[in-house]
């Protein structure tokens, strides 16, 4: 079982930013044990990737995907239309990985979010990672109670990477 996670900081952020591609790996595989553990997702393997850029950037994305004209701190493209599928295990068979699909984080605004709520911009990216990522395995929050439930879970993934 694995997250192949495929990491580009741009260009634009990537003298200020502080995590190095192996701390990402590090996080997303801890987050895969744990949701593997919570049977959030089966035994199998699985891509995605992460983008860390800028507010013009994803300004970009946010009105071509979502028609707001504006920068967001986050963005989840799920490839998948629902839950995780089952994934069948074969040992003689090789099996696809899963793509799951793309975050995208807006490193402007992730430390503008940081200064605003008093912690690390560490602490703000590997937040806004943890929630796009529940986003891409089909977690939503369209009302105040699945928000809330989505917040806890994020707060378990955090502490599991002790930041």
């Amino acid at each position: 079982m694995s997250f192949d996670l495929y990491c580009e900081i741009y260009p634009e952020v990537a003298d200020r930013h502080p995590v190095k591609e192996e701390q990402w790996q590090d996080w997303f595989a801890t987050w895969e044990k744990y949701l593997a553990s919570e049977q959030v997702i089966v035994d199998g393997e699985y891509e995605l990737s992460l983008a860390i850029t800028d507010d013009a950037t994803i300004q970009q994305l946010n009105l071509q995907y979502r028609q707001q004209d504006r920068p967001t701190d986050v963005l989840s493209f799920a490839s998948l239309e629902s839950e995780v599928p089952e994934i069948p295990v074969d040992e003689d068979d090789y099996v696809e990985p899963t793509y799951l699909g793309d975050i995208i984080i807006s490193q402007t605004t992730a430390i503008r979010q940081a200064q605003e709520r008093g912690h690390s911009l560490t602490y703000e990216l590997a937040w806004l990672a943890a929630h796009g990522l529940l986003h891409l395995l089909g977690w939503d929050h369209p009302d105040d109670e699945s928000l809330e439930a989505m917040l806890k879970q994020q707060d378990l993934m955090l502490n599991l990477i002790l930041l």
